[in-house]
């Protein structure tokens, strides 16, 4: 399909970007692309469940994005976003203006970060590469003791918490202690402001989750809103615990730079979107993946392949628009993941009709196997 030429700006580097990228030009789009980011490289980071046990470092789950970008024909500048304007069809940033035709928003959300003491007691474990890397590091350090994994959410908006990797890192320092011979010498917390923590995988997740922690001696701390942390504690208002080693996934909002620039937001600090990413009252603007608010049950996931298919979406409708064609493209809502420990992978799926789970060794591999080509097709 012949398009005009078109300047399309994506603005981050993730799973949701390299989808758009890779959907433009399988669609025959001919334009300018223009990625925006902080840095031209790629993180795989569902992989960080394997930094602690030493199955992946930075050099296997980090890609430099210049062949991709050669590949795709795909011009890169490097910047952090700092507002819109909307008139001027201008993303603003802190190297200057860039102009755009169309705007997809892909950048991602970030870790609501107001419980004291979290900036200061606390590792967010998908909170990058390093992250990772410190909590090995920490492990390894340690020759005994208390450690504590949990997550919250954004109580203004449901779907925006992230528990799934919490679980993994939780059955994975288990598995891992227990290879090393030394689990005896430390205790493992699992805390939730939740009652049902992992309630958007299905009952059935839930249940076996928490059967899976009494399995392995894993103790919980359920139901008790968070007040904070302090150094080796953690505080909530059902009492406190020690902690040596503290894991916790706070809820998300929306990239800061959105309280200020004039697009609808949702109450949780998400640009609101329609099923196909569409961004109603702001023209030629579209959002994909964590940054967006979309319409949907309350267990829609933020991850990277809901982040996959709305990408898809908002690019098809974005290249109807182009074509003056106006068509509505609709993303599929689907959970799908394995929860991996290391040896075992438990596969959970879900979507508007169906919810089911299966458990065995070959989803490890599974897991291991998707992300092999999924970063082979980035590099």
């Amino acid at each position: 399909m012949d398009t005009p030429q078109e300047q399309i700006v994506i603005l981050g580097a993730g799973f949701a970007a390299l989808t758009a990228v890779k959907t433009l030009r399988k669609n025959r789009f001919t334009g300018l692309i223009t990625m925006v980011a902080p840095r031209a490289i790629f993180s795989y980071l569902p992989s960080t469940i394997w930094i602690p046990s030493g199955m992946r470092d930075r050099e296997d789950l980090e890609v430099p994005l210049e062949n991709f970008f050669a590949r795709f024909n795909v011009r890169f500048q490097a910047a952090t976003v700092t507002g819109l304007n909307q008139e001027e069809q201008q993303v603003l940033s802190d190297t200057g203006s860039i102009h755009y035709d169309r705007l997809l928003i892909a950048s991602g959300a970030r870790f609501i970060q107001k419980l004291p003491g979290i900036k200061e007691h606390v590792i967010i474990p998908c909170d990058g590469i390093s992250a990772g890397e410190k909590i090995r590091d920490r492990l390894a350090a340690m020759e005994g003791g208390t450690i504590a994994m949990g997550f919250g959410g954004n109580p203004k908006e449901p779907s925006a918490m992230r528990g799934g990797p919490v679980f993994e890192f939780l059955y994975g320092i288990d598995t891992l202690l227990r290879r090393q011979g030394r689990r005896e010498q430390f205790k493992l917390i699992f805390f939730s402001p939740a009652a049902e923590p992992g309630k958007r995988m299905g009952p059935k997740a839930v249940k076996g989750l928490l059967r899976e922690m009494d399995k392995r001696g894993i103790e919980t701390h359920l139901g008790h809103k968070m007040k904070g942390f302090a150094e080796n504690r953690v505080i909530t208002e059902g009492g406190e615990f020690e902690s040596q080693l503290t894991l916790f996934m706070p809820g998300l909002t929306g990239p800061a730079w959105l309280a200020d620039s004039g697009l609808p937001l949702s109450a949780g600090g998400f640009v609101v979107a329609d099923q196909g990413g569409r961004v109603g009252g702001a023209e030629h603007i579209y959002v994909a993946g964590d940054s967006g608010s979309f319409p949907g049950p309350e267990w829609m996931p933020k991850q990277a392949h809901m982040a996959d298919l709305q990408a898809e979406a908002a690019v098809k409708n974005m290249l109807s628009d182009i074509a003056g064609r106006p068509a509505q493209h609709h993303f599929k809502v689907e959970l799908v993941c394995i929860v991996d420990s290391i040896s075992t992978g438990v596969l959970v799926y879900r979507d508007m009709k169906r919810t089911f789970l299966f458990k065995t060794p070959l989803f490890h591999w599974a897991k291991l196997l998707f992300e092999k080509l999924y970063l082979r097709g980035v590099r």
